[in-house]
């Protein structure tokens, strides 16, 4: 690259999203904030070249004065959404057509370098790691773009405070679904093979460092998002043996995934469905060996219901639990019976949950499920209604609380599309806490199967589970390569500051009281904040969040 080019840049907050084929507001610029300590903070800074007519590779420099080895720059990339949303959207969507969407959040290349390409915003993502031992008060972080001749760009200065408190340690049980056999589908590596182990531990890791504390953990192949006669690969933790008529259980896998998950962070298991899925009609896929050779004891062909079902299961519940007791997990396991019955389905929910009651007496069984009755009929002791179907469940006071949205849930409340802005999905922090929910559930952490489970797909190239669910719902990470940690999304990072706004609203409470810290969150507003009312402009929730951080820091002076 011969002489010097132009080049725009601008400091940004993590709840913009910037589009190579759109302008910045002149206005549009976000340079100072604050931060706990425990916290992960951060902004990004876009920037362009408006009159290449080539791409350019540009160096990115990082000076941070007492934040050395904290700082973590990624590249804001673009993904292809063909189904941004429904066709029947509300009016908090940012586009409402297929196109290119920043989500992937890419290494810098060598030598701490991008691609600017001609005449299009693009961003980079900053992420500071404030930790227990990082120095209270200002910090200055210089973000400076240098070409390949050593010409100076431009440079950003962003000013952050770190606030002498510590963010407390997460409360909220939160689950989003790991998906163990896409993970193997996509490396192409043997399930439970030691590659597929590492890849795990990986995925885990990446999962636990944003607030995920709970683990789908696959007893047996979990019936999920899977065609009626229809099989996903085999992901079994339990060894089974037919001997003669007496069933033989090996848990050295289900130790060796507890044993990963403690290690990375995990800190509670929930144990996949024991029924298939929409109903509680069949078993899941349970495979076995009988003098040697593999057979496939159970599936779609076993009625739920019928008796050799049921006689499995009264085998394997109580030396499950027996397991679960010796190694004094009693207090981090969670069952479920099926993932969204519908009021159709009650009588088969019943039957299958009252197997499970009988060997499963004080675990909690958990199902997301909105339909009230089947809470009101005592079918399931800990509902996990959607968040635009929980009113009712709020209105009966059903104790520990949890929720959880899925494609299902894009009129009004929050969720985390492509197309949704990021303050639509980061408020679900301050409604969690509004309501004292006790835990949030996502089915998607890394599902890369079109719908039904019917085939792969290219996660960078299908972004919507091949037509079926609006792009973001699926997923939240995107596979990296192997030996390396996934790549992760701006999507999981902003899922990651509402999660860090609850614990903050947390800390608040504890020097301020509930009723104070309430109402510093609802300051303002013409109504009160609920699951469907709140505002949707990202400048409010920031400068809210400054507000809560400002109460804090007030009180540990």
């Amino acid at each position: 690259m011969s002489g010097k080019i132009a080049f725009e840049t601008r400091c940004l907050s993590s709840l913009a999203k910037v589009f190579p084929d759109a302008s910045l507001a002149p206005d549009e610029r976000f340079g100072t904030g604050t931060a706990l300590r425990g916290e992960f903070y951060s902004f990004q800074v876009a920037y362009r070249a408006p009159d290449l007519t080539r791409a350019a590779r540009v160096r990115v420099k990082v000076a941070a004065p007492g934040l050395e080895g904290k700082i973590v720059v990624k590249a804001v990339g673009l993904a292809p959404s063909a189904l941004p949303c429904y066709g029947d959207p509300d009016e908090g969507i940012l586009r409402g057509v297929p196109g290119l969407y920043p989500d992937p959040l890419l290494p810098l290349g060598r030598d701490d370098t991008i691609k600017a390409p001609p005449r299009q915003w693009r961003s980079l993502w900053i992420e500071i790691a404030v930790g227990s031992d990082t120095r209270a008060g200002a910090h200055a972080i210089e973000i400076a773009f240098v070409s390949e001749d050593g010409d100076a760009l431009g440079h950003e200065v962003f000013a952050l405070e770190v606030v002498p408190a510590e963010l407390p340690e997460q409360q909220l049980i939160h689950t989003e679904w790991l998906h163990a056999d896409c993970l193997a589908t996509e490396y192409g590596v043997d399930i439970f093979g030691e590659r597929h182990w590492a890849l795990i531990e990986s995925y885990v890791g990446t999962a636990a460092a944003h607030g995920m504390n709970m683990l789908l953990t696959p007893l047996f192949t979990p019936p999920l998002d899977t065609a009626i006669g229809g099989e996903r690969p085999t992901v079994q933790l339990i060894d089974v043996r037919l001997d003669g008529e007496a069933y033989r259980f090996g848990f050295d896998k289900l130790t060796r995934w507890i044993e990963l998950g403690l290690r990375k962070g995990i800190r509670y298991f929930e144990f996949s469905h024991l029924f298939t899925q929409w109903g509680a009609k069949h078993a899941p896929k349970i495979e076995a060996l009988a003098e040697g050779v593999p057979v496939k004891l159970f599936g779609w062909h076993t009625d739920a219901a019928g008796e050799p079902y049921r006689r499995f299961l009264e085998a394997f519940l109580p030396e499950l639990v027996d397991y679960i007791r010796d190694r004094g997990l009693q207090d981090r396991v969670y069952f479920h019976v099926s993932d969204e019955p519908h009021e159709a389905d009650v009588e088969s929910y019943r039957a299958a949950a009252a197997i499970m009651r009988k060997h499963l007496p004080g675990f909690p069984i958990i199902d997301a499920l909105s339909d009230f009755a089947f809470y009101e009929l005592g079918l399931v002791g800990q509902p996990i209604p959607a968040n635009d179907r929980i009113d009712p469940f709020l209105a009966a006071g059903v104790p520990d609380l949890w929720t959880y949205y899925c494609c299902a849930q894009y009129k009004d409340v929050a969720n985390r599309f492509f197309d949704m802005p990021s303050a639509r999905s980061r408020i679900l922090g301050l409604q969690l806490y509004k309501y004292g929910i006790k835990g949030f559930l996502h089915w998607g952490f890394n599902f890369w199967y079109a719908q039904y489970s019917e085939r792969p797909i290219r996660p960078f190239e299908v972004t919507d589970a091949d037509g079926a669910f609006p792009s973001g719902d699926a997923f939240l990470v995107y596979p990296g390569r192997e030996g390396e940690d996934p790549i992760e999304s701006i999507r999981i990072k902003v899922v990651r500051e509402a999660l860090q706004d609850l614990r903050a609203l947390r800390l608040l409470e504890t020097l301020a009281g509930r009723e104070a810290a309430t109402a510093l969150m609802e300051g303002g507003l013409e109504e009160p904040l609920t699951f469907a009312a709140y505002p949707r402009d990202a400048d409010w929730l920031l400068r809210k969040r400054e507000r809560i951080n400002q109460a804090i820091r007030d009180f540990n002076r």
